[in-house]
């Protein structure tokens, strides 16, 4: 992922309250339940910084996340950046009201080059991931509550 590329947008509705899908992106509990099991703590809060190592095919990645904007039941930013490698980004998770449902609007935004040698930098892998974690794991996870 470049700087220069256009910002990664993947959107999807749920037919859940805006509290629950608030909730479900901010309450390490629930987090736990659909996106990283191991995120040890989490907290919506400006300046909140929460590390965790997630490993693909034999390669470590330190995550570091920074809690960077919060406007309760409206938006969350933080940054990621993985210790070890160059690169850094900003995941904005937006909620609208729409008469009964919610719609979510996840916007990654590259600050700083990711390497171009290793698959799971590449745009279509954070397109792919990010599509699996919003329009199947999230959705999923709100549809049993």
């Amino acid at each position: 992922m470049k700087i220069n590329d256009e910002p990664i947008v993947v959107e999807q509705t749920f037919n859940s309250s805006l509290s629950d899908v608030w909730n479900a992106i901010t309450e390490l509990d629930q987090m736990h339940k659909w996106y990283f099991d191991n995120i040890p703590a989490f907290k919506a809060e400006v300046g909140f910084e929460t590390e965790f190592i997630i490993e693909n095919e034999g390669r470590v990645f330190p995550h570091k996340w920074k809690i960077t904007e919060v406007v309760p039941l409206k938006k969350i930013a933080y940054s990621w950046n993985f210790e070890g490698y160059s690169g850094s980004s900003i995941s904005e998770f937006e909620l609208f009201k729409e008469k009964d449902l919610v719609k979510l609007r996840l916007t990654v935004i590259v600050l700083e080059d990711f390497p171009e040698n290793i698959p799971e930098f590449k745009r279509e892998s954070c397109i792919g991931g990010w599509n699996y974690f919003i329009n199947q794991r999230l959705k999923e996870y709100l549809e049993t509550l």
